[in-house]
């Protein structure tokens, strides 16, 4: 019997350099560390934290842009 929880624990996670670098982002237009960085202080897009190394798994993180992570456009 499979478990939810085995779908977790294959999912690889990468530091923020990784997660520029994945390709969630478009090509030339990844945003940089530090607004990475704020968005994780802000809670914006989800990280885990193992000790005082901050982690990301791409696919979730992709997963959360795509559908939480909206910008109102200028109109």
């Amino acid at each position: 019997m499979e478990t939810p929880l085995s779908t977790t624990i294959s999912s690889q996670l990468t530091d923020i350099t990784g997660l520029r670098q994945c390709g969630i982002f478009p090509a030339g237009k990844e945003p940089s560390i530090r607004t990475l960085r704020e968005w994780t202080k802000l809670r914006r897009i989800p990280s885990h934290k193992v000790g005082h190394f901050v982690y990301y798994d791409c696919a979730e993180v992709e997963v959360h842009i795509r559908t939480k992570l909206k910008v109102p456009a200028r109109g």
